[in-house]
């Protein structure tokens, strides 16, 4: 999402405006998403293995046990049993191998080792996969019918035929409790998937409203910081370019003319990027300056300037471009208020590692020159946070020589921090 250190920093602002949350750059934040489902999609899968794994052994455990008991028991008067029913037995609950991937045909293998053996349990979890995967579909009632003929009919025919009436009424009864019971489960799965689902959705319609409010937030602030710079701030800088004007008229003194002079152009020049800044502030396109601009403002400086381009500037990115461009148009202000009839030389350098570097040296003050104009620091810390807000580093000196030189670095793909 992007934030107000975006939009002062040259951030297209087309598909985003607002916003108080710092993020990563976007290509960092496409790997981490990707990272973070790819471990979902590993533990999911190892869950459902676990769950197979499970399944199938509670399958295994029911033929092997009601194996056991049927041959065990010699008070039951039972058939004996037949090879071809164990093995179809063990075919039933190997086919769960193939639950998910192919549930019907899953069933299909089960249903005759249900049938003609007591392989009831791995019929079951199939209607399951079936019903879980095919919600309303005629798979899922053919399975389930399918399932409770199995359970209704019995093995040999012979026992089907001699079975009395209340026993054909107690065997489809419990036909029915055995298809319909993984066919109510599997339906609830599904309502359960289906509610999750749409909490889902809820709350990423949530943070979209949350987002979308904060930007009508930020919209309304940046609207009305533009009104009160313009009606109060640029009201005022406007009397004092009138006021002196008007004072270079009056007075006969040169040096003072000339001081009035320097007083009504720098008032013009603020009142000019006052102007530029309301129009950033109430537009939502991306208006400020980058490198290729540098010319223009080397030649508007008012001393000597000369500038290095080094590597691939312009392919810098818009928030780099503009920080770049603003350390440059601090510096060289610093330059003509305190270091008066010095010259500079400002160096860019985009063709090393993954940053860019930027470098404003001057040369120490004319011998003539005027007491330089107080100054309370702000503008190299705002060029210091400027640096650090998308991941670079600042630093500025005095040199040997008695100029001064400012350093900055900024990465050619930004990164906003915390």
């Amino acid at each position: 999402m992007p934030t107000a250190a975006y939009a002062q920093y040259g951030e297209d602002r087309k598909a985003h405006r607002g916003g108080r949350i710092l993020t990563t750059t976007l290509l960092p934040a496409r790997r981490s998403a990707r990272t973070a489902a790819g471990s979902r999609l590993s533990r999911v899968n190892y869950r459902e293995v676990l769950v197979d794994l499970a399944l199938i052994f509670f399958a295994v455990l029911d033929v092997w046990l009601l194996g056991l008991w049927m041959e065990a028991d010699p008070s039951k008067d039972l058939p004996p049993i037949e090879s071809y029913q164990v093995w179809l037995n063990w075919v039933a609950v190997g086919a769960l191998v193939l639950r998910r991937r192919f549930p019907f045909i899953t069933l299909v293998l089960t249903i005759p080792g249900f049938f003609v053996g007591w392989s009831q349990l791995a019929a079951m979890i199939a209607l399951y996969s079936v019903a879980r995967r095919y919600v309303g579909g005629w798979q899922t009632g053919l399975a389930a019918a399918l399932v409770w003929l199995s359970r209704f009919v019995a093995w040999p025919p012979q026992e089907l035929i001699d079975r009395p009436a209340s026993g054909h009424f107690h065997s489809a009864i419990y036909g029915f409790l055995v298809a319909g019971l993984p066919i109510a489960i599997a339906l609830l799965a599904h309502a359960r998937q289906e509610l999750s689902d749409r909490i889902v959705e809820l709350a990423e319609s949530r943070e979209r409203e949350r987002v979308l409010h904060a930007h009508a937030i930020r919209a309304d602030e940046r609207a009305k910081l533009a009104r009160e710079m313009h009606d109060v701030v640029s009201h005022q800088v406007s009397l004092i370019a009138m006021q002196a004007g008007a004072l270079r008229m009056a007075v006969a003194d040169a040096e003072h003319k000339q001081v009035a002079g320097t007083i009504r152009t720098l008032s013009t020049r603020t009142l000019d990027e006052l102007r530029q800044l309301v129009s950033v502030l109430r537009t939502t396109e991306d208006n400020q300056p980058g490198v290729d601009e540098l010319p223009g403002l080397a030649a508007d400086a008012g001393f000597e300037v000369t500038i290095q381009l080094k590597g691939p500037v312009e392919d810098l990115s818009a928030p780099v471009s503009g920080a770049v461009y603003r350390t440059v148009q601090e510096a060289l202000t610093n330059i003509r208020k305190h270091a008066v009839g010095a010259s500079a030389t400002v160096l860019i350098d985009a063709q090393y590692d993954d940053n860019v570097l930027v470098e404003v040296r001057n040369t120490a003050a004319g011998p003539s020159a005027e007491s330089p104009l107080p100054s309370g620091g702000h503008g190299l810390v705002g060029l210091r946070e400027r640096a650090t807000l998308l991941g670079g580093e600042f630093s500025a000196g005095p040199t040997e020589d008695g100029g001064f030189l400012v350093t900055a670095s900024f990465p050619k793909e930004r990164v906003v921090s915390d």
